[in-house]
């Protein structure tokens, strides 16, 4: 399971569907998983990448905007992901750690769909994972961006399901 940008900073912007409870089906499948003693991956973000100057803004973020939400339960055997793109997978090390744990499949959730889980879910695509879009457990800043990426996109890279499906497919493994 990887758990994207649930952070500070990112959740406390405005978002299409409420934040609270994207943030509570997050932690129950991050709770389900480690129960399974299945991998959690809990991302944040702290920068972003270099390229157009004519798109940087001067952001001075609180201390705090990194810091993961404390409704995510952190446990020592998460492993954290502090990433500077969009995507979680692009100089981390992630791929190399599942690789080393034998996964084949993500799941993925977080804040915001159409940047951070739909990059990741394209990473994970392409490195070979199987991809499962938990729909009911992430959120965008844009409903339309939202809605885009979950009709339009995800059905290309993985399977879309819901919070309610993976714990039972969870309990069920």
């Amino acid at each position: 399971m990887i758990v994207i940008d649930l952070q500070k900073g990112i959740v406390g912007l405005p978002t299409a569907h409420p934040a609270q409870e994207i943030t509570g089906r997050s932690a129950a499948l991050a709770r389900a998983f480690r129960h399974r003693g299945f991998p959690v991956v809990l991302v944040n973000v702290a920068g972003g990448a270099p390229g157009r100057t004519d798109l940087r803004h001067d952001f001075d973020p609180p201390a705090d905007w990194v810091d993961l939400i404390p409704e995510l339960e952190q446990r020592p055997n998460d492993h954290i992901v502090t990433k500077l793109r969009w995507g979680a997978f692009h100089e981390t090390g992630l791929d190399e750690h599942l690789k080393d744990l034998g996964v084949t499949q993500v799941v993925l959730c977080g804040i915001a769909t159409s940047i951070g889980v739909e990059s990741t879910a394209r990473q994970a695509h392409e490195l070979g994972y199987n991809v499962v879009l938990v729909e009911d457990a992430m959120t965008d800043l844009d409903a339309e961006e939202h809605a885009h990426s979950v009709k339009k996109i995800f059905p290309r890279l993985g399977e879309v399901s819901s919070t309610a499906e993976v714990l039972k497919a969870a309990k069920a493994a």
